[in-house]
């Protein structure tokens, strides 16, 4: 039987309603908590996203693809991506993009800042990319689901600190999740178990340094590039073809 739209797709509709409204609570207490508390909430979420970041890079270990270990795949993928992507200025063009969206919308301060973090972080990840899939293929939206409750805590925290920018970030996981959602019954021929994929979990590893690369920035220990990296997502898959292939 076929799927509706909304239950290929519902997860991603939960994950943006989160998303916008934990933005909402963040803009209300933005001004009602003095700044020392602010950073505070900032760091518990930078933290966050280093735990986050070190669990998903555990995946390299599991990556099964030729004589090449999966450490040494994933810095390959992300140094070539990372080349690739400031060559063709991604970091900047997602900047610009926030830019458009701040000047449209009248927003000030840090709006741009937290449009990109926030779309990062809740873009990057195995819950994204696997939860998207679930839920196109069997319309089980349980891990977006999960994820929604996680975005939505982080837009809160992350909110106070950039501002409204971090709501725009629902039309990022709008676009992203939602085209894989859609495409998942195509990808199912390809990926038929996404779990235990080599190219799925390099690209997880590939996602976890990216997080721990927002993590260090959030913490403001170290400013990453982070968004020059993405192409190494699309390289991951690429990269441990070519190794099978040895």
């Amino acid at each position: 039987m076929e799927l509706s739209f909304w239950a290929r797709t519902s997860g991603t509709w939960i994950n943006v309603a989160t998303i916008l409204v934990g933005a909402g609570v963040g803009v209300l207490l933005r001004h009602r908590l003095p700044i020392a508390m602010q950073q505070v909430i900032t760091q518990a979420v930078g933290l966050l996203t280093l735990v986050i970041g070190f669990d998903m890079t555990r995946s390299f270990g599991a990556v099964e693809a030729g004589p090449i270990d999966g450490v040494i795949l994933g810095l390959l993928a992300m140094v070539a991506g990372g080349l690739l992507g400031e060559w063709g200025q991604v970091e900047k063009r997602l900047m610009a993009l926030g830019d458009v969206l701040k000047a449209q919308v009248k927003g000030g301060g840090k709006f741009t800042e937290g449009f990109v973090a926030a779309s990062l972080l809740f873009c990057i990840g195995p819950m994204a990319i696997l939860g998207s899939l679930n839920n196109g293929l069997a319309g089980d939206h349980a891990l977006l689901a999960l994820k929604a409750v996680m975005d939505g805590c982080a837009a809160i925290a992350l909110t106070g600190s950039y501002g409204i920018g971090v709501a725009f970030s629902a039309l990022t996981v709008m676009v992203m999740q939602g085209a894989l959602s859609l495409l998942a019954s195509s990808l199912a021929t390809v990926i038929p178990d996404p779990v235990n994929d080599p190219h799925i979990l390099l690209t997880t590893g590939i996602g976890g340094m990216m997080i721990l690369g927002l993590g260090l920035s959030l913490l403001e220990v170290a400013k990453v590039r982070v968004a020059s990296f993405l192409p190494a997502l699309v390289l991951g898959p690429i990269v441990v073809a070519i190794a099978r292939y040895l």
